[in-house]
């Protein structure tokens, strides 16, 4: 069998891992290190702390739980520790990381024995509570709910042998650094701790961050030439805000693309988006901060097993997801920050595949290309649509309930009324 272009020719099972550990790697499909992995792995299972960057889809997931595990699994743990009392912490920024997170840990602690489990705001509280107070080896879970039960006393930090922190910029951007420090600061001294930090992009802040609490980490960068990943195929086209949703339906069936998220930046573009798809005749799911979560998993199942080919979403979903083989990202909304440009795109040509990233750029945020341009490090190839695909279409009435009038929108991704963000004063997600 051919090993994947993106893939290095470091084998996972050459390096330093425990003996089971290593005996379940191939039946969960692990084999060779990705660059990040081959990167951070040698470090982290020496003990040393580790603040990685890499874009996304490139394993960074499978490097901080294979190096979790292993030190669980090298380690007595601490005299006397309590059941309630977690060996090792991911924090994680989204409900739908946590989740995925959960998802890919399954397997290798089912072959460990290793226990575990997951929390996060919007659905079952009282089990997931009941499942911290009952205790496990690893934690996962967002700030939120993680605050929220160690300040009922359900568990405590301070047998703590390991503390990951995933997408930390995403953190930032979602107001939970108070809630970090927080966690941080109730955990044994850094020196005590192996400590892991994970991001496709990482800031001043988050740098700063890292050698607060995480002692001194050695720092990790791949793919130095470029933080978008290197098989997108991008393009943008610049177009009226009245004329979107016209190039839009000619790009879908010009394109018929298999599997296709379309990003907008509120939710009430969400509505709109998805009612005059839902008209032309494709089955389409929006998700945005407000779905409730078991909708909200319903949606991304039935994404994922192509029972909806087309999701509309809002940034609340541009971080977290692993849906393989997307095979188009359309940037609806142009983003109103670069970052969310690079975090969205970055849903297709995930574990090297390849994939297309289709922009519209109107005249409402056109403001935000130069900022997107300068953060990728080049310009975008940009064009004008054909007057031809513009062509209104004739569609069915919407069975959408009139919308009230008055009323703020109050989607995460849609305040600010097209002003670009401020430095502060953030609401905090709804995913916590």
């Amino acid at each position: 069998m051919t090993k994947p272009t993106h893939l290095t020719d470091v084998r996972l099972d050459s390096l330093d891992l425990h003996p089971q550990l290593k005996s379940g790697l191939a039946e969960v499909g692990l084999e060779y290190c990705t660059p990040i992995q081959a990167q951070t792995l040698p470090i982290a299972l020496s003990g040393r702390n580790v603040a990685g960057q890499a874009q996304t889809g490139t394993g960074k997931t499978a490097a901080f739980l294979l190096a979790t595990l292993n030190r669980l699994m090298q380690s007595p743990g601490l005299e006397g520790r309590k059941p309630n009392q977690p060996r090792a912490l991911v924090v994680a920024p989204t409900r739908e990381l946590a989740q995925q997170i959960a998802a890919d840990a399954k397997p290798l602690c089912e072959k460990t024995g290793i226990s575990y489990t997951v929390v996060y705001g919007g659905t079952a509280y009282k089990s997931q509570q009941q499942a911290v107070i009952d205790g496990v080896d690893l934690l996962i879970g967002t700030p939120g709910r993680l605050i929220d039960y160690h300040k009922q006393h359900n568990y405590d930090l301070k047998a703590l042998e390991v503390a990951v922190l995933d997408e930390a910029d995403r953190m930032f951007d979602l107001g939970f650094i108070k809630d970090i420090r927080f966690l941080f600061r109730r955990m044994p001294a850094p020196d005590k701790r192996l400590n892991l930090l994970f991001s496709a992009t990482l800031s001043q802040k988050v740098m700063e961050l890292a050698y607060e609490h995480l002692g001194e980490p050695e720092w990790i960068k791949t793919e130095s030439d470029s933080v978008t990943a290197e098989k997108v195929r991008e393009q943008l086209y610049h177009v009226e805000s009245r004329d979107k949703i016209w190039l839009l339906l000619h790009l879908l069936k010009t394109h018929e693309p298999h599997r296709t998220m379309l990003f907008v930046n509120t939710r009430r573009a969400a509505e709109d988006v998805t009612d005059m798809l839902d008209r032309a005749g494709y089955k389409v799911g929006a998700l945005s901060g407000d779905v409730p979560q078991n909708k909200r998993e319903r949606l991304l199942q039935d994404f994922r097993d192509d029972k909806l080919p087309l999701l509309v979403a809002t940034d609340v979903a541009a971080r977290g997801l692993h849906v393989p083989r997307v095979s188009h990202v359309i940037n609806y909304d142009l983003p109103q920050d670069a970052e969310d440009y690079v975090h969205r795109i970055g849903r297709t040509a995930r574990a090297g595949e390849d994939g297309d990233a289709i922009s519209f750029c109107c005249e409402r945020y056109v403001y935000s290309l130069p900022d997107i341009e300068q953060y990728v490090g080049y310009k975008l190839s940009a064009d004008h649509p054909e007057p031809s695909w513009l062509t209104p279409q004739d569609l069915p009435p919407s069975k959408r309930k009139k919308r009230s009038s008055g009323g703020p929108d109050k989607s995460r991704s849609g305040r600010g009324g097209g002003r670009h963000r401020s430095s502060g004063g953030r609401r905090r997600s709804s995913n916590s």
